[in-house]
């Protein structure tokens, strides 16, 4: 059932990545790419990363495309356009592009799979096993970041804030 699950996410995901790539209109490509990291989050569960799934998703789609969005709708990209390339450029361009491919796979010629691993059968990636390691083995780096956090935050709020004279 898994392997069927993983063939459906990576089908989409190879679609909606082409479709990023492909699409005329830049909001079009932007919600491709959100589409596009929402497959990567169920990949991260079929993979038993539930807390790497949700924070991609919370990271990604949630906080970084909508800084995209934001930025694109603010340029006004749809009226803007791009100059042709000279031929030359594009066909340097398909040259780079499968040399890339050809050792792409010359490097994954080699590279051998063991079809046994099972990765729902580790506990790795679960909150509540991520949560017994940090707060059990790395208590000190983990409240010392949160110190340096803290102060990180306080010194941005000194350093935006505005004078008040009085």
């Amino acid at each position: 059932m898994n392997l069927y699950i993983f063939y459906g996410l990576s089908t989409i995901m190879i679609f909606s990545s082409l479709m990023v790539l492909i699409s005329k209109r830049p909001i079009h490509s932007l919600l491709y790419l959100i589409f596009s990291f929402f497959t990567l989050a169920g990949h991260y569960i079929l993979l038993n990363a539930q807390f790497l799934a949700v924070v991609h998703i919370i990271v990604y789609a949630g906080a970084i495309m909508v800084l995209f969005l934001f930025t694109v709708m603010l340029l006004n990209l749809n009226n803007v356009t791009e100059e042709r390339k000279s031929r030359f450029s594009q066909i340097t361009a398909v040259v780079a592009a499968g040399l890339l491919l050809v050792s792409l796979i010359g490097a994954m010629k080699g590279l051998k799979i063991d079809p046994a691993f099972d990765p729902a059968s580790l506990q790795i990636g679960t909150v509540k096993n991520l949560g017994q390691v940090l707060f059990n083995q790395y208590l000190l780096p983990f409240e010392l970041a949160s110190v340096l956090f803290i102060s990180a935050m306080v010194g941005t709020v000194m350093l935006g804030r505005k004078e008040i004279n009085y």
